[in-house]
């Protein structure tokens, strides 16, 4: 196993009713920027819940956080964080939401051009520096609610791009699996694979000797293979709604990834996928995932077999039976999940995307990815032109 350092700050808050603690959970004497998204809140009732139990605190509202935050759209709220003087930001939405208030947490005192932030990976670790926030989490998916990191797209230039810190995490997060009644059937089934997307970069590495590792990832994608069909049919069942939330919070939190190699170069690859076509970023896994356990069989195939007999129970003659069959079962169940794992069935516009990939990465500077570092630009290329 490797050395690690584990610390996870979020006082995470978790099951019905919980929002009406935001009275004690927020810091008293604050001035509270509340941040949110295209509305979603006014229609399930949260808007009024939080309102409700932070009755008689000073709240500015910032709403319109996109899908993808815009580096553009959350520099306006840094400015009213400034000119306002706000010591408080509530993130009120979806991993998008809590993503874009951690990069208005850092911004608000960074010293240079806030662009930076993104284009250098800035790491914030200085919690003087940073506004502080909680968030109330109302689409499960990216585990921003108990982690420190952030992705935000720029508009003006196409680029999604990642920041985070110790300093970014949420002082708590509020979570309760009832909201998700209200959401349409296909952000339940891209939290889902998004979940499953993160606990596999973690895991589909090679093989180690960080055995309780291998069976807590294992435990989550089994519990999301179980849950995910149902839930998206059934979201009010509150067995299957708070299993799939608690899942998709343990997916990301940090926990998995301690000891062990990760991947990744799903995610990288993916996140250019929605800068360039707006493709929802569960979308974009299930597009390139398949392709890359393929193209990068060879290293990764003996913890393919593993994943193949343990979660999926593939029996098979040899590693490479239990692999493909492994990396076939992954496709139906993204199917099962109402993925479209071909690019072409995502958008029409795709014939140029592996050269534009390609030099895109090169223009970063990045070689090569992957937890072997052997995910090459010509790898890269093939990834995304096996997924068309």
């Amino acid at each position: 196993m490797l050395n690690f350092e584990l610390y996870n700050p979020t006082n995470y808050v978790f099951g019905k009713g919980q929002t009406e603690k935001l009275s004690k959970l927020v810091p008293a004497n604050t001035k509270i920027l509340l941040a949110y998204g295209g509305g979603s809140i006014f229609k399930n009732g949260v808007y009024d819940q939080v309102k409700a139990a932070l009755k008689g605190n000073e709240i500015i509202e910032f709403g319109g956080i996109e899908p993808n935050p815009r580096f553009e759209t959350l520099m306006k709220a840094v400015e009213i964080v400034k000119s306002q003087n706000i010591t408080f930001i509530l993130a009120v939405g979806g991993g998008s939401v809590i993503d874009g208030v951690k990069f208005i947490s850092g911004a608000v005192h960074y010293e240079g051009d806030a662009i930076d932030i993104l284009k250098k990976k800035i790491l914030f670790k200085d919690k003087s520096k940073v506004i502080p926030f909680g968030t109330v989490l109302t689409l499960p998916a990216t585990g921003s609610e108990m982690n420190s990191g952030a992705v935000v797209t720029i508009e003006a230039t196409q680029e999604k791009l990642t920041l985070g810190g110790s300093a970014l995490f949420p002082i708590f997060s509020i979570v309760d699996p009832t909201v998700i009644v209200s959401l349409p059937k296909r952000q339940i089934q891209n939290g889902i694979i998004d979940a499953f997307t993160h606990v596999m970069e973690q895991y589909l590495t090679y093989p180690h000797d960080a055995m309780l590792q291998d069976r807590i990832a294992e435990g989550i994608l089994q519990t999301l293979i179980e849950v995910g069909p149902a839930v998206v049919e059934n979201p009010s069942d509150y067995k299957l709604a708070s299993n799939y939330v608690w899942c998709a919070t343990m997916a990301l939190n940090g926990l998995i990834q301690k000891g062990v190699p990760s991947d990744w170069a799903t995610h990288m690859i993916g996140h250019e996928l929605t800068a360039l076509f707006e493709i929802d970023h569960a979308r974009t896994l299930a597009i390139i995932a398949p392709s890359l356990y393929k193209v990068m069989f060879e290293t990764k195939k003996e913890k393919l077999a593993q994943y193949g007999e343990r979660v999926w129970q593939i029996t098979g003659n040899t590693v490479e039976e239990k692999a493909e069959k492994a990396i076939a079962k992954t496709v139906e169940f993204f199917h099962q999940m109402g993925m479209k794992t071909k690019l072409s069935e995502n958008t029409d516009n795709y014939l140029n995307t592996a050269d534009f990939i390609v030099n895109r990465f090169s223009e970063r500077g990045w070689k090569a990815l992957g937890e072997k570092q052997n995910i090459t630009l010509e790898k890269v290329r093939e990834i995304v032109e096996m997924s068309y």
